[in-house]
C-alpha cells in the first residue's frame, strides 16, 4: 500500500513508480487513510462538522479526483462522435458541465455527512476505492496515461486481492451496525460510471478513473442519507 498512497492522496510518503502497480489489491486499504482524518471531525462532532470533514478529505486525498470529474462531465456532455467527446476532455479548460459536476459532488457530500453515521465516509471511501479498482480491472485504457500504466498490472488476483480486502474492512463495521450493509448500494454508481465512460470514450483514463471515485463516493453517501430516513 505505500507505493499506492503517493499517487491517491497527500501524504507525504515516497513510493516507488514501478512497484506501485503490483499493490492494486491495496487500493481499498488506502480507505483506511484517506478517511482517517474526516472520520474523526465526524466522530468528534465538531460544528460544522459535516462541512469541515469534507475540506479534511480533501485536505487528504488532493484534488485530482475532482479535476478528473469536471474533465470528465465536459467530455460526456459534449454533442458527437468520440473524438470530440475525448478532445472535450483532454482541453485544458472547464466548461459549464464540469463546474456543474463538481459543485453537485460537493454539495451532495455536505448535506449527505449531516444525514448519516459517522463511519459513513469511510465506507464512502472504500466504495470509491473499489469503483477505481473495477474500473483498472476492464482493462480498456485510454490513451497512455497513468490509468493505461497501472491497468497493465491489473490481472486477477489482484482483483480477488482487493475484493477480499474490501470485505474484511467491510465486515467490522456492519457487524458493529448491521444497516451499514445498505452501502453496498453505492457501488452501483461506480459501475453505471464505468459504463458511461467507456459507452463514451471508448475506454478509461485518469479523468474517468477521478470521476468514478468521486462519484461512487457521493452517491454512497446519498444512498445511506435516504436509508437513514427511512430505515
Amino acid at each position: 500500500m505505500r507505493n499506492l498512497l503517493p499517487f491517491l492522496t497527500r501524504v507525504p510518503i515516497k513510493g516507488d513508480f514501478e512497484k506501485a502497480r503490483e499493490e492494486l489489491w491495496a487500493f481499498p486499504l488506502v480507505a483506511l487513510v484517506s478517511s482517517a482524518l474526516p472520520t474523526l471531525v465526524l466522530y468528534l462532532r465538531l460544528p460544522l462538522s459535516n462541512v469541515l470533514a469534507v475540506i479534511a478529505l480533501y485536505f487528504t486525498i488532493g484534488l485530482l479526483h475532482l479535476d478528473g470529474l469536471a474533465d470528465f462531465a465536459d467530455g460526456v456532455m459534449v454533442k458527437g462522435e468520440r473524438e470530440r467527446k475525448i478532445k472535450a476532455m483532454k482541453d485544458v479548460n472547464t466548461g459549464i458541465a464540469g463546474f456543474f459536476a463538481v459543485v453537485m459532488v460537493l454539495l451532495l457530500q455536505v448535506y449527505s455527512l449531516g444525514l448519516v453515521p459517522f463511519y459513513a465516509l469511510f465506507l464512502a471511501e472504500l466504495n470509491s476505492k473499489l469503483a477505481m479498482l473495477l474500473a483498472l480491472a476492464t482493462k480498456k485504457p485510454l490513451g497512455q496515461g497513468l490509468g493505461a500504466y497501472f491497468m497493465e498490472g491489473m490481472n486477477g488476483k489482484q482483483l480477488l486481492g482487493g475484493l477480499v480486502f474490501y470485505a474484511i474492512l467491510l465486515a467490522p463495521v456492519v457487524v458493529y451496525e448491521q444497516n451499514a450493509l445498505v452501502s453496498l448500494l453505492g457501488l452501483a454508481f461506480g459501475g453505471y460510471t464505468i459504463k458511461v465512460a467507456l459507452d463514451n470514450f471508448g475506454g478509461i483514463n485518469g479523468d474517468c478513473l477521478g470521476a468514478i471515485a468521486e462519484i461512487t463516493r457521493s452517491g454512497t453517501l446519498l444512498v445511506m442519507a435516504f436509508a437513514g430516513q427511512w430505515i
